[in-house]
């Protein structure tokens, strides 16, 4: 038997975490969704989160909405047990669109030509750039509180104000390198989409 098509097994598991993390069972859903008037049984909700029964549009927005999220993420999530997808996230969809960009297309915040792509990469190549620089600046100023201390930060180490200045260093360090590591990730994305234009 085939396996189920992205967008379907991108749903399904979606149905079933948001439901987990809403805290309600399959029963309550169904209630909620009959009190909505758009009833969908129990049993019918258990074989959309097998991905054994179609989610229609109709269904798709009911259950987006008593989830308190949208069809956009529901339709672009990545289940967090997937191992590797081998091709596209999403039906029909290029396979190196990633879960950011398909989401701003869902949204309609892009499109997915070439030159909206390389566009919207563009962007966000500028916003990481902001977001490292924010954290360097930060960091940076950390420093040179550490280094106004001087000696009375090594003598008073464990001195609350000086270990919370340490714990905003350790925290700007990994949050500075978590945004050169999206925005090197990030660059080299623009770069492959450049080369295939």
């Amino acid at each position: 038997m085939p396996s189920p098509p992205p967008t379907s097994l991108a749903v399904s598991d979606a149905i079933t975490h948001y439901r987990q993390l809403r805290e309600l069972t399959v029963e309550e859903l169904a209630y909620v969704l009959r009190m909505l008037d758009h009833p969908i049984s129990a049993d019918a909700l258990a074989e959309m989160e097998r991905c054994a029964r179609p989610v229609t549009v109709d269904d798709l927005v009911a259950i987006a909405y008593v989830l308190d999220t949208t069809p956009a993420v529901l339709l672009s999530h990545i289940p967090i047990d997937m191992p590797a997808p081998e091709g596209p996230l999403a039906t029909g969809l290029p396979g190196d669109v990633d879960q950011s960009e398909l989401r701003a297309w869902l949204e309609g915040r892009t499109a997915l030509d070439r030159e909206s792509r390389v566009s919207w990469w563009q962007e966000r190549v500028a916003r990481l750039r902001v977001r490292s620089a924010h954290h360097e600046e930060q960091l940076q100023g950390a420093y040179a509180e550490l280094r106004e201390l001087g000696d009375l930060a090594l003598q008073e180490a464990d001195a609350p104000p000086v270990r919370r200045l340490q714990w905003r260093i350790q925290d700007g360090e990994h949050a500075l390198n978590q945004s050169e590591v999206a925005l090197a990730l990030t660059e080299h994305r623009l770069d492959n989409l450049r080369e295939d234009a």
